[in-house]
Parts: C-alpha cells; sequence; structure tokens
C-alpha cells in the first residue's frame, strides 16, 4: 500500500504547502490526523458537491478541515467540533494563514452536548474522526441534520465491527466503506 501511496503522491499535485506543514508539526507533535488519502478524497467530494455547509467531529489540528475549506465554494461555511483547546489553537493558526478563518467556526464544546442542540440542518456532509466508542450515537444524531443525498462520513470505521454493520445496514443510508485508512464509511441519505 505505501508503494501505491507513493505513486499517487508523484503524479498528484502537490497539497497545499500548509497542508504538508501542517502533517510534519503533527508528526512532531505525535497528533494523530487524517491521512493524505482521505484529505484528498474529501476535497474532492466537496469539490464535486459544491458542498457549502459541512459538519466535522474532531478537529485536531484542523488538517481535514483545510482540505475541505480550500475545496469549497467561497462562501461555504464549515463547523467543527474539538474539545481540546490547545489543538483548537494551532487549528486556527492554520485556518487564518490559508485566509479561510471567517467560513470555519470552531467550538470546544463536549460533542454529544453540541450536536443534541446543534441547529443547522440542510447539511451537505458530516465528517466524523473522533470519539469512536460513540459513533453509532453520533450517526443517529447526525443523520436527521443531513440534506437529502448529504453525506455522512466516518474515518476509521472498520475499527468497531458493530458500527460498520451498523451503518452498512442503516435504513436511512445508502452506504458503503472504502479501504482508505481504516475504513472510511460513506453514506448518503435517503428519504
Amino acid at each position: 500500500m505505501d508503494d501505491l501511496h507513493r505513486l499517487i503522491d508523484a503524479v498528484a499535485l502537490p497539497p497545499n504547502p500548509l497542508l504538508v506543514e501542517l502533517e510534519e508539526r503533527s508528526r512532531i507533535d505525535g497528533v494523530p490526523l487524517a491521512s493524505r488519502e482521505i484529505g484528498r478524497f474529501l476535497s474532492t467530494i466537496v469539490r464535486a458537491m459544491q458542498a457549502s455547509r459541512i459538519l466535522e467531529v474532531g478537529t485536531g489540528y484542523g488538517y481535514a478541515t483545510l482540505w475541505m475549506a480550500l475545496a469549497q465554494p467561497r462562501m461555504g461555511k464549515i463547523w467543527t467540533i474539538e474539545p481540546d483547546v490547545y489543538r483548537t489553537e494551532v487549528a486556527l493558526s492554520y485556518f487564518r494563514r490559508a485566509e479561510e478563518d471567517d467560513y470555519i467556526e470552531t467550538f470546544n464544546t463536549p460533542v454529544h452536548e453540541l450536536l443534541e442542540n446543534f441547529p443547522q440542518r440542510n447539511l451537505d456532509i458530516v465528517f466524523v474522526t473522533a470519539g469512536q466508542a460513540e459513533y453509532r450515537d453520533f450517526l443517529e444524531l447526525l443523520i436527521p441534520m443531513l440534506k437529502l443525498s448529504g453525506l455522512a462520513i466516518f474515518e476509521n470505521a472498520l475499527d468497531d465491527p458493530a458500527f460498520s454493520r451498523h451503518f452498512l445496514s442503516h435504513p436511512g443510508l445508502d452506504a458503503t466503506i472504502l479501504p482508505l485508512g481504516a475504513g472510511t464509511a460513506i453514506g448518503a441519505r435517503r428519504e
């Protein structure tokens, strides 16, 4: 798989230099982030859908957030949740440098608390990369927030086989799991 990743990197356009810098900072600080392949995938999906209303659970240093922000229409909005204040500050510094900070709103709130009261609906995409033990609960809270055909994307879904089965058989989704990372679950909301 590493050979395939190197081949893709050799032929693909290079990522924004801030993304490369974030990869290095993450390695040095020991903070996990989505893979470059997940970033490219999210960027492609956001651009193809012209997704302008995105919710992310698990900002970390803002790596996946930045991939999506750089791909979305100019007046788009990303709401991202990260309980760790230090990680949010790091992410905000990169959002400012990329001149995307006006289009990204961060929350340092416990995820469940925010999701239960989140006022936004008709979301194009929800991307979940944190709180794996609560993925099933998050899914049930998030599906009603999606527009019809909006996408629910969960990173590392195969780490929890019970969640994977639930996701794939959910009556509210047309779903699959892609071999990105430890399985990237993607489902489009049904009626």
